[in-house]
C-alpha cells in the first residue's frame, strides 16, 4: 500500500503543476467596457473559440480538476 501511496503523491504533484501552468496559459477574460451595457458581440472568434487552443486549455483544465478532486479524495481516504 505504501508504493501506491508514494504513485498517488507524485501524480498529484504532477496534476497540480500542470493545472497551474495550463491556468497562467490561458488568456484573460476581459470583455472591456461593452460588458457594462450588457450587449454581447458575436464573432467569428467567439462562435469558434471551443476549437481554438483556448478552447482546449479550457477542457483540459476541467479533465485535470476532475483529476486532481479524484486523487486527493483516494488521498483522504483512510485505506493508506
Amino acid at each position: 500500500m505504501a508504493a501506491l501511496k508514494v504513485i498517488l503523491i507524485i501524480l498529484f504533484v504532477a496534476v497540480c503543476v500542470a493545472l497551474t501552468v495550463i491556468i497562467l496559459f490561458q488568456e484573460g477574460n476581459s470583455a472591456g467596457l461593452g460588458s457594462l451595457s450588457g450587449q454581447k458581440l458575436e464573432t467569428y472568434w467567439s462562435k469558434n473559440k471551443k476549437r481554438s487552443r483556448e478552447g482546449l486549455l479550457v477542457r483540459l483544465t476541467a479533465a485535470l480538476v476532475v483529476v486532481f478532486f479524484l486523487i486527493a479524495a483516494l488521498l483522504n481516504t483512510a485505506w493508506f
